[in-house]
């Protein structure tokens, strides 16, 4: 099964980084930055900084394994991180420079309730994890125990 990683990335100013996708003949729909575990990659969280190098420009710094996610395109292992800053003229992915694959706007918003009903996240379910998880947490993620992580 291929696995690949996401980064539920919050900010200082309370917000989370979110891409904004548009796709041809596509509904426009927000996903977390990640992808593909590689080969050469030591381990799933090494995937993870090196994605969020890739797609953001920035440095995440990883708090806890939040979900394990089985989907069509995958096992998908979402992260709760930290992130202070970043660029998106350091930006180097691959899907960037390739025009069938459409737009990744990156965006700050807020993460709460209201945010999440108004936009369609994927994978789908996630966003009903997420607003489970900030009620439990009084809104703050950062509180809940993460996940055991084990093998790669």
């Amino acid at each position: 099964m291929t696995e690949r990683v996401r980064a539920i990335l919050l900010t200082p100013t309370d917000g989370w980084l979110v891409f904004r996708r548009t796709r041809p003949d596509r509904d426009v729909y927000w996903s977390l930055p990640g992808g593909g575990v590689e080969p050469d990659d030591p381990d799933r969280r090494a995937a993870l900084l090196r994605e969020v190098r890739e797609e953001v420009g920035g440095t995440a710094r990883i708090h806890s394994l939040r979900y394990v996610l089985d989907t069509p395109a995958g096992r998908q292992y979402l992260y709760l991180c930290r992130i202070d800053t970043w660029c998106e003229a350091d930006r180097t992915g691959a899907e960037f420079s390739d025009p069938t694959a459409g737009g990744y706007l990156l965006e700050t918003r807020r993460l709460d309730h209201r945010t999440l009903a108004a936009i369609t996240l994927s994978p789908p379910g996630l966003a009903d994890l997420l607003a489970a998880d900030l009620r439990r947490s009084d809104g703050d993620l950062f509180r809940l125990p993460g996940l055991p992580e084990g093998p790669d």
